[in-house]
């Protein structure tokens, strides 16, 4: 990996750089939540942000997109994505983004998500952690790969990280704009990363999580929590690596008709109801335990499906935390 500085004073003009590329989308403040918004100018965006509302997978995987049109008797396919710049994102997004990777670019392949993942120039960036966040317990504080250039903060600019092709290709066009990589510059780096990693306050006892939920599948702590759920699938929409979806075709007039791909939550009774009427998930216990499972059960070849964001800490409208149900599912075993 190659490292380079971009000085406080280029960092307007390495953005205006980045247009040639595309359409620029940034974190926007909001009132009191960050969203990922088209920017037009550098100045616009909040790059102190902790985490947006929803994640960089709306992106790819929309929350609402038509796939097929129906005119004129034919079945047209709708989509299409034009090159754009994901400015921005923090590690863990980008550890999410690899989650989906295995979902959606293996056999078969999802021609909409990869047409829209090979389109996208991903910057990163560093942050620092609140009360919320516990992507350290999961290794996913820190990216190595998945991103074309990766900025984090130093007195006077920013040291990059360049991870790909185009990110070298994107650095070569404007040299002019970099500088090599000092010693002061290093010391600053690591100072900094050794700052970040002091003031995480949460953590995930990771370790042998499945083996606890397997034994702790019927603690009384899953009752408890599903009481207090609202099941209103909130935790699923705001969740970085939450995929499920469902297909449905819609009429539009007498002669045409869509076919639309939509989110769907694991929370919704009707996620689990199959033909006949059976529902494999019929009580809201039953669903309530499926995410802690979807999310923490280790798969050996893949890892956790959760990166420690805290989204759905931060919008669940009951207040339920992801680490302390797991933490009280554990406890109730000892």
């Amino acid at each position: 990996m190659r490292y380079v500085k971009l000085p406080s004073g280029n960092f307007e003009d390495f953005f205006n750089s980045l247009r040639g590329i595309g359409q620029i989308y940034g974190p926007v403040k909001e009132g009191k939540t960050h969203h990922f918004r088209r920017v037009e100018e550098a100045g616009e965006m909040d790059l102190k942000y902790t985490r947006t509302m929803l994640p960089p997978k709306k992106f790819f995987v929309r929350p609402r997109e038509r796939l097929f049109s129906l005119e004129d008797g034919w079945w047209r396919k709708e989509g299409g994505g034009k090159p754009f710049v994901l400015f921005g994102v923090h590690s863990c997004d980008v550890h999410a983004l690899k989650i989906l990777d295995r979902v959606y670019l293996s056999e078969p392949v999802d021609p909409y998500y990869a047409e829209r993942r090979k389109s996208a120039f991903i910057v990163g960036i560093s942050c620092l952690p609140d009360e919320l966040c516990f992507c350290k317990s999961l290794g996913t504080h820190f990216a190595m790969d998945g991103f074309d250039l990766f900025l984090h903060e130093l007195p006077d600019g920013w040291l990059v990280r360049i991870g790909s092709v185009r990110g070298h290709e994107v650095v070569w066009e404007n040299a002019r704009l970099f500088d090599e990589v000092s010693d002061e510059d290093i010391a600053n780096f690591k100072a900094f990363e050794e700052r970040r990693a002091e003031a995480f306050k949460r953590e995930l006892r990771s370790e042998g999580l499945a083996d606890t939920l397997d034994l702790a599948y019927n603690s009384p702590v899953w009752k408890e929590y599903a009481e207090k759920c609202l099941a209103c699938g909130n935790c699923n929409l705001v969740c970085p690596t939450c995929r499920c979806y469902e297909v449905c075709d819609r009429w539009v007039d007498a002669y045409g008709a869509v076919r639309e791909r939509r989110y769907d939550s694991c929370f919704m009774e009707s996620h689990g109801l199959v033909a006949g009427g059976h529902n494999f998930r019929p009580t809201r216990l039953d669903r309530f335990r499926h995410r802690y499972y979807c999310k923490s059960y280790f798969d050996p070849s893949a890892g956790f499906n959760c990166v420690g964001c805290g989204r759905c800490d931060e919008f669940c409208p009951a207040g339920i935390e992801h680490v302390k149900v797991l933490d009280e599912i554990r406890g109730s075993l000892e």
